[in-house]
């Protein structure tokens, strides 16, 4: 790339990833073993150059401006089809792969990121997937701490889950439509039916994920959410929900795509409601997904195809 006065350079991105990624320019340059008032200036003049405020700089660190944001996208966009070229071109070994994705609590999530990591071609990376509240899910995306969230919407959230992306300059891509199931152990005596009603499930301990301060019906990752329960319990983990299925015979709502391999002792009943679940992605409306990002969302739509769930888009 140009070194001249109106062009940017490949360590100008590359600085500017890392400054994003840490949210500090001295956390940065300590990373890239680079002083501090050099990443300091660099930053100036990457700015000065794109003609437009990138980072909102303040004693706790550094954060992305709206088209800061915006061109952290297209950097890592180039940054990574340059590796591409110096790997195929050049013979350099495959750069440290990364990926951060937040979702609700789905097993499919998972699978799809085991499938993601052993197929990735690097003999480095870093990826963190984070299983997280619907509101956090959201920040995280916002802010970019995560590239992907995952999380669900119907007729009852649609409004405020829609609103709530678009005032954070994110959008929802549709994954698929799932019917609602039960998830039980298989110890439950209503394992053995082909379907359960709601009828079925009211002598039963709803089992639901915890959402914190934002605990509004609207944030809840279970369909029905406003309807009472005799007996509920409010858990913060996946594990924690499997262990109170198995030990308390409780149930929760989600889509019934639950892998057997990572969670043998839990079964999928469909559930009798007039109601659908749709599951997306979300991410930066006006920013491009890595290649990282696209070959998870790819290994998520293998998974759901497996069940025989039909895609969307």
């Amino acid at each position: 790339m140009s070194q001249g006065s109106s062009g940017l350079t490949l360590q100008q991105l590359r600085y500017f990833i890392e400054v994003a990624a840490e949210g500090s320019i001295s956390a940065a340059a300590d990373v890239l073993y680079v002083a501090q008032p050099t990443m300091s200036a660099a930053m100036k003049d990457l700015e000065a150059r794109v003609g437009r405020a990138l980072l909102v700089r303040s004693a706790r660190g550094v954060t992305l401006t709206a088209d800061g944001a915006e061109f952290l996208g297209y950097a890592r966009q180039v940054v990574e089809q340059v590796e591409l070229l110096e790997q195929r071109y050049l013979g350099t070994p495959p750069s440290r792969r990364l990926l951060g994705v937040s979702a609700q609590h789905y097993s499919f999530a998972v699978d799809a990121f085991v499938r993601m990591v052993k197929a990735a071609d690097a003999a480095e990376y870093e990826f963190a997937l984070r299983e997280t509240r619907t509101w956090d899910i959201i920040e995280d995306v916002r802010t970019l701490r995560s590239e992907i969230g995952i999380l669900y919407r119907n007729d009852f959230n649609r409004k405020v889950i829609d609103k709530l992306l678009r005032d954070s300059g994110l959008a929802f891509h549709p994954l698929f439509l799932a019917e609602p199931h039960i998830f039980i152990a298989r110890s439950n005596p209503l394992a053995s039916r082909d379907r359960a009603t709601l009828a079925d499930l009211a002598d039963v301990p709803r089992l639901t994920f915890d959402q914190g301060a934002n605990n509004s019906f609207y944030f809840a990752e279970e369909i029905l959410s406003t309807q009472s329960s005799k007996q509920e319990i409010r858990v913060s983990d996946r594990a924690t929900i499997f262990n109170l299925m198995i030990g308390l015979g409780g149930y929760t709502i989600s889509t019934g795509i639950i892998s057997e391999e990572l969670d043998p002792e839990i079964v999928a009943i469909p559930l009798e409601v007039d109601e659908r679940i749709e599951i997306g992605w979300i991410g930066h409306a006006s920013i491009p997904l890595t290649e990282q990002a696209e070959r998870y969302l790819a290994e998520v739509r293998t998974v759901v195809a497996g069940f025989g769930v039909a895609l969307l888009g």
